[in-house]
């Protein structure tokens, strides 16, 4: 049954999960603020003597980049998961993350590069940040909407 979702919607609609890699179960993040989302294309080009001097182009590679800014909530499980990752390396640093959108439509990255941004640091009457970058290492598994 395709979902019944349609026109604009809030922002706040997306929701996000993360886990170790291969937890049979992913937390949400609490007090996740903004993100935003960037796809980082490889494309090849080329002028072949065929195409009197118009460019030929073939996208060859694929990766997403989703900025988070969250602030830092201890005792939250999926909040304390992406702290936790600060201070690691190699894979380590990778989890598994699902985005969820309002039409029902499901992400998940497998073995996502977890980039720390921003840890608890901030002005003092500011509440402590925790900012990171789920990065895509592999292709992503798209469930459309039931």
């Amino acid at each position: 049954m395709a979902s019944t979702v349609t026109g604009v919607y809030p922002c706040y609609e997306n929701q996000f999960k993360i886990g170790s890699v291969g937890a049979q179960t992913l937390d949400s993040i609490a007090d996740c603020t903004a993100f935003s989302v960037a796809f980082n294309d490889g494309v090849e080009e080329w002028t072949p003597y065929s195409s009197e001097g118009w460019v030929r182009r073939l996208k060859t590679a694929k990766g997403v980049t989703i900025s988070v800014t969250a602030k830092r909530n201890v005792g939250d499980d999926g909040n304390d998961f992406v702290a936790g990752l600060a201070f690691k390396n190699g894979i380590e640093s990778e989890a598994d993350f699902e985005w969820s959108f309002p039409d029902g439509t499901k992400v998940k990255f497998t073995n996502a590069v977890i980039n720390i941004k921003a840890l608890g640091a901030a002005e003092s009457t500011n509440v402590a940040p925790l900012e990171f970058d789920v990065m895509s290492n592999g292709k992503p598994t798209v469930t459309p909407a039931a």
